[in-house]
C-alpha cells in the first residue's frame, strides 16, 4: 500500500508583526531589521524599543501641535471675515496676532552653536539639487553632479545663443562649439586670471614648475596667474599636466587635457573640457517630490537612502540600446603645488528631507491602533541609514553629522518640537548629542514671522533655512483665504511681502550667526529648459546674500555655480549686515486683490499656469 501523498503548504508570510508594543509591517521590519540595523550597534530590540517609546511619548504632543493650528487658523478666518480685504490697520492686526499667540517675541540676541558642520554647508557657497530618493538613477546623478562639464552645459542649453549657425542638434556643430569654448575660456580668465592680461584663449600648452602654473602663449610668452595661490593641483607630468586644478571662492574648477580627444585634437592647448565644480549639496527627499502612502513606498525611499550612506547604491538601465551601470563617483585625486596629494570629494553632500509633523503612515501603528507619524518613523528610519556612513572614512559627511531637513513646520513650537524628536532619536540609537543637524524650511507664514524664535529652537543643530516661492505663497494664500481673493501669481512675485519675506530670511540667518555654520538658501529654478535666463536672473540669489540656492538639473547646478564665482557670498554677507532690516508690516501685509474682476480667459490663464507649475515638480 502506498502513503498517502500530502501536498506541502507553505504558510502565507504574515502579513505585519507586533514589536515592541507596535503594529509593524512585515515587510518594512525585515527591511529595517535585515539591512539598516546589519552591521550597526544597534540591536533589534533597540531599535524597535527606542522607536515605541518615541511614538508613545510624542504622538500626543504631536496631534496637539496640529490641532495648535487648525485653533489658530480659525482665530484667522474669523478675523478675516470680519476684516475682509486688505490690512488697513497692522497695528490692530499684529495685536491680534499676538494676542492668539501667532506671533510671539524674538527674545534677545543669539548666536546658533551648531558644531561639525561640513564646509559644503558653512563655509563654500554653491549651488543645491532636490531629488526624489525613491528615484535611485535621479539620486545617482544629483549625487554625482558634484563636477560637471562646462562644454555640456553650454553646448546643450540655450546658454550659446543659436544664430549665426550655431544651431543645436544632429551632428557636432564646429560653429556652436567655437562659441562654447569662448565662453569657458572667459569663465577661466575671471575666476583665475593671468597675470600681466594675458587670456586663457592665447594658451597653446600647460605646465608646472617650482609649484607654480605656467602657461604658454600663441606669442611665445609664458604667463603666470596674477594670484598664484588659485592654482592648487594638477594630474599627470609637471611638464604635460592632464589636468590642471583652480580654486576661486571655495569652489574648482578643473582644466582637462587631452591632445587624443575629438575636442581637445583641435584646440591649441588640447584642452577637452572644463570641468565645474557644480552641485555642493543635494537634498535626497522623502516629501515634495515624491508620494511614498505605505511600507512598500516607504521600503524604495529608506532602501535608496541607505544606498547613498552605506556608499553602495547603483542602477542598471539601458540607454541606447545598451547596458549602462550607475554607480557613486570615487574621490578625485591630484598632485598638489608642493608635492603632496590632494583629495577632493567626487560627490555631494547629502541631506535628507523628511516629512513634516502633518503625515501618518500605515506602515506602522501604535498601541492604540493609530498609525505613526511620519516624521517620527522618517527620523529614526534615515537616521539610522545615515549611521553607516558615519562608520566608514571618505564617505558623505567627513564630520559626523547627519543632515536631515524639517518641511511645513508652523513657528517655533513645532522646530521644539523637531528638536526634542532628533534628541529622542539620538538616545535611542546611541549617537552623541547634535549628531542630526537640522534644516528648517522658511515655508510657512508663521515660521517666516517668528523666524529667530525658531532658529533659537535649534540653535544647536540648524544647518539650514531657506525661502520658496511655492510653498510660502501658497501657506499666505491659505492663511488669509477669507479676506478675498489674492492677487495673481504674476503679481505676486513683484508684491512688497514677498521681497521682505525674501530679505527677512538672509537679515535674520545673518543676525543669529549663520554665517560659516549654515546654509541660507533660496529657492528653486523652476525652468529647467531656460537656462539663458537663469544665468541672467539666478544671480540675484547669491548677491542677495545666500550661500546656496535651488537647481532642477545637474546642468542647471554647472551653471548656476558660475555665479558663485562672480560673487563672494561671504563678502556678502558681510555687506548686508549693516543694512536695515526687512519690515514685519510688509511681511504680514496681506496680498489680496483690490478689484478681482478677471475674465474667463483671464482665470483660465491663472489655473493653467498654477496647475503646470505644480506639475514642474514631477515631470519636465
Amino acid at each position: 500500500m502506498q502513503p498517502e501523498r500530502r501536498e506541502t503548504v507553505t504558510p502565507a508570510k504574515a502579513l505585519t508583526r507586533e514589536l515592541s508594543g507596535l503594529t509593524v509591517d512585515s515587510d518594512l521590519a525585515d527591511f529595517i531589521n535585515g539591512q539598516v540595523l546589519l552591521g550597526l550597534p544597534v540591536s533589534e530590540a533597540q531599535f524597535w524599543d527606542g522607536l515605541a517609546g518615541i511614538v508613545g511619548d510624542q504622538t500626543d504632543t504631536n496631534l496637539q501641535l496640529l490641532a495648535r493650528r487648525e485653533d489658530l487658523q480659525a482665530q484667522m478666518d474669523d478675523f478675516h471675515r470680519a476684516n475682509p480685504g486688505p490690512i488697513r490697520d497692522m497695528a490692530a492686526y499684529e495685536a491680534f496676532l499676538r494676542s492668539i499667540g501667532y506671533l510671539v517675541d524674538a527674545g534677545p540676541d543669539f548666536s546658533v552653536q551648531t558644531s561639525n558642520v561640513d564646509p559644503e554647508i558653512a563655509t563654500i557657497a554653491g549651488p543645491q539639487l532636490v531629488v526624489p530618493v525613491m528615484n535611485a538613477r535621479y539620486a545617482l546623478n544629483a549625487a554625482n553632479a558634484r563636477w560637471g562639464s562646462l562644454y555640456d552645459a553650454l553646448y546643450g542649453t540655450d546658454a550659446i545663443a543659436e544664430d549665426g549657425g550655431a544651431e543645436r542638434g544632429g551632428a557636432y556643430n564646429p560653429v556652436r562649439g567655437e562659441r562654447v569654448i569662448a565662453r569657458a575660456r572667459a569663465v577661466l580668465d575671471g575666476s583665475a586670471p593671468l597675470a600681466d592680461g594675458a587670456s586663457f584663449a592665447e594658451a597653446t600648452r600647460f605646465a608646472v614648475a617650482d609649484g607654480a602654473l605656467q602657461v604658454h602663449l600663441r606669442d611665445g610668452k609664458v604667463a603666470g596667474l596674477a594670484n598664484p595661490e588659485r592654482f592648487v593641483g594638477y594630474r599627470g607630468a609637471p611638464a604635460a599636466p592632464t589636468a590642471i586644478l583652480l580654486r576661486h571662492h571655495g569652489l574648482h574648477l578643473e582644466i582637462q587635457i587631452d591632445a587624443s580627444h575629438p575636442i581637445g585634437q583641435t584646440d591649441p592647448a588640447h584642452v577637452k573640457d572644463v570641468l565645474v565644480e557644480s552641485a555642493l549639496s543635494t537634498i535626497m527627499d522623502c516629501e515634495d517630490s515624491v508620494a511614498a502612502d505605505d511600507a512598500a513606498d516607504k521600503i524604495v525611499a529608506y532602501a535608496n537612502w541607505l544606498g547613498l550612506m552605506k556608499g553602495d547604491l547603483s542602477e542598471t538601465f539601458d540607454k541606447g540600446g545598451r547596458s549602462v551601470t550607475r554607480a557613486l563617483n570615487p574621490d578625485r585625486d591630484y598632485s598638489a603645488p608642493d608635492g603632496s596629494t590632494l583629495r577632493l570629494k567626487g560627490r555631494s553632500l547629502m541631506l535628507v528631507r523628511n516629512v513634516g509633523h502633518l503625515m501618518s503612515n500605515p506602515a506602522i501603528h501604535d498601541a492604540e491602533g493609530r498609525e505613526i507619524q511620519e516624521g517620527i518613523l522618517d527620523a529614526m528610519v534615515t537616521a539610522a541609514c545615515a549611521m553607516h556612513d558615519l562608520q566608514r572614512a571618505g564617505g558623505n559627511s567627513l564630520h559626523g553629522s547627519i543632515y536631515v531637513v524639517k518641511p511645513k513646520m508652523h513657528g517655533p513650537e513645532e522646530v521644539v518640537f523637531a528638536d526634542q524628536l532628533f534628541e529622542r532619536v539620538e538616545d535611542a540609537l546611541g549617537l552623541p548629542r547634535y549628531t542630526m543637524k537640522m534644516g528648517i524650511m522658511d515655508e510657512e507664514r508663521r515660521t517666516t514671522v517668528n523666524l529667530r524664535a525658531c532658529i533659537r529652537a535649534a540653535r544647536h543643530r540648524v544647518a539650514f533655512i531657506n525661502t520658496g516661492f511655492l510653498d510660502r505663497t501658497g501657506d499666505e494664500m491659505h492663511t488669509a483665504m477669507e479676506a478675498g481673493p489674492m492677487i495673481r501669481k504674476a503679481e505676486m512675485k513683484g508684491a512688497g511681502w514677498l521681497a521682505a519675506y525674501e530679505d527677512w530670511n538672509v537679515d535674520t540667518g545673518l543676525a543669529c550667526g549663520l554665517c560659516g555654520r549654515a546654509q541660507i538658501g533660496k529657492g528653486m529654478w523652476a525652468m529647467p529648459d531656460l537656462m539663458a535666463a537663469m544665468l541672467e536672473q539666478k544671480i540675484a540669489h547669491p548677491q542677495a546674500g545666500a550661500n546656496t540656492a535651488w537647481v532642477p538639473s545637474p546642468t542647471a547646478a554647472t551653471l548656476h555655480a558660475l555665479h558663485y564665482h562672480k560673487v563672494d557670498v561671504f563678502a556678502r554677507q558681510d555687506e548686508l549686515r549693516s543694512r536695515g532690516r526687512a519690515s514685519l508690516d510688509d511681511i504680514l501685509s496681506v496680498p489680496v486683490a483690490e478689484n478681482p474682476n478677471w475674465s474667463a480667459d483671464e482665470i483660465q490663464n491663472e489655473l493653467d499656469n498654477n496647475a503646470q507649475g505644480i506639475l514642474g515638480y514631477v515631470v519636465r
